[in-house]
């Protein structure tokens, strides 16, 4: 339980990052390559969730860091506190579960209320459906088979032109699988339901697929943007918005958009600038988000470096008397046989007083050899041992 929990926080702390990512570039890629490339941006979150999923990175090397805790200073958690903390964990799996369900009926529900509101539809000889009812079209509506449907006066509202304009615009959400994305979308909303950003950037992701899909449709056809706002314009009002539809009418985006449709094409060197940014970007983030894993546990019929004889260094009286403290980290090189092969420091806090007694102790060592594929094979390991005083001047060190 415990590992899917961290394994929410996780994802949930990069989605953050990849939001926070997206609406600082948003306003750089549009001027580099427009609202198609700031669209396209979005796939940044996905990638991030994909990098986590993916099987966490194998070292190069067997890396174990055993622990050695003198007598009375350590402790280890009682049954009780561990028992508390799994309770825990199944409270917080709980909660997130109902909120994922609550959630996930919510947007059934509103997706249902919309086909319902829809009436019958029937076939147009455009290839389009025509509904009995308008509760907010026309839209690209469906998952699975998706049907561009528009409303009973389509014909009365607009003119063939503009008609014309508005089925390509929809076309277009069918052939970039736009629907698709939706419902991608909607399992976002659902699982992380709890995120303080999923809701603008759910809100600012439709906006941004709205923005290209206008831009697509226009791309060919530059001279008809005044016939493009003229359709905008006759089909802006409020209207309820199902979660798995591609909706025409955006009434708090009618400003960006009309805006939009002034800004002239961008450069061929700028659209491929903004390009490559967003491909590092996704590369950069993905691959941070993989390496953040941490090392993958061994595979079966393999096992670590395990601790068989690990003697405390003896503490120099000199520091000791002084009271000096200090941390020496050294590299024990262990053979397959178990026995320590050669050892080094890496590092010291408190140059020149305690390595020496680490390196002696550390030559004594003895281990349980790591195992490969059932075999043992040589392996490194790193162990700080920590040189400190207690409050009766004993002495403890930890190899942690």
């Amino acid at each position: 339980m415990s590992e899917l929990l961290a394994l929410l926080l996780r994802a949930s702390l990069w989605l953050l990052v990849a939001m926070l990512l997206v609406a600082l570039l948003r306003p750089l890629l549009l001027r580099l390559g427009g609202a198609v490339l700031a669209y396209r941006s979005w796939s940044l979150l996905p990638i991030v969730l994909l990098a986590l999923a993916l099987p966490a990175p194998q070292l190069a090397e067997m890396v174990a860091v055993p622990a050695l805790l003198m007598p009375g200073l350590g402790r280890i958690p009682s049954a009780a506190s561990a028992g508390a903390q799994a309770g825990w964990s199944y409270v917080l799996l709980a909660v997130w579960a109902a909120g994922a369900l609550l959630a996930a009926a919510r947007g059934w529900r509103a997706q249902q209320r919309f086909m319902r509101a829809l009436g019958p539809l029937v076939k147009r000889q455009d290839g389009s459906w025509q509904a009995s009812a308008d509760p907010g079209l026309p839209a690209l509506v469906g998952l699975w088979r998706p049907r561009i449907v528009v409303g009973p006066d389509f014909d009365l509202r607009f003119t063939p032109a503009e008609q014309d304009m508005v089925l390509q615009h929809e076309r277009h959400h069918r052939r970039q699988g736009d629907h698709w994305a939706n419902g991608g979308l909607l399992l976002l909303r659902c699982l992380f339901w709890f995120h303080p950003l999923m809701p603008w950037a759910a809100r600012r992701f439709l906006q941004d697929q709205e923005l290209a899909c206008d831009a697509r449709t226009l791309d060919p056809h530059p001279a008809l943007r005044r016939l493009y706002a003229s359709a905008l314009l006759k089909a802006q009002l409020a209207h309820p918005v199902a979660p798995m539809a591609c909706h025409w009418r955006c009434q708090p985006l009618l400003k960006e958009r009309i805006a939009m449709l002034k800004q002239s094409e961008r450069k061929p060197l700028f659209r491929m600038t903004g390009k490559l940014l967003v491909v590092t970007l996704c590369a950069i983030v993905g691959t941070a988000a993989w390496a953040s894993q941490g090392a993958a546990p061994p595979a079966a019929g393999s096992q670590q470096v395990q601790v068989r004889n690990m003697s405390a260094p003896a503490y120099p009286s000199g520091a000791f008397e002084q009271g000096q403290t200090g941390v020496v980290t050294v590299q024990v090189d262990v053979d397959a046989q178990g026995q320590v092969r050669d050892v080094r420091v890496v590092s010291a806090t408190n140059p020149g007083i305690f390595e020496e007694a680490t390196l002696a102790a550390a030559r004594q060592w003895t281990f349980e050899p790591a195992m490969k594929d059932g075999r043992p094979v040589a392996a490194a390991i790193r162990v700080p041992v920590t040189f400190a005083l207690d409050d009766d001047r004993g002495t403890r060190i930890n190899a942690d």
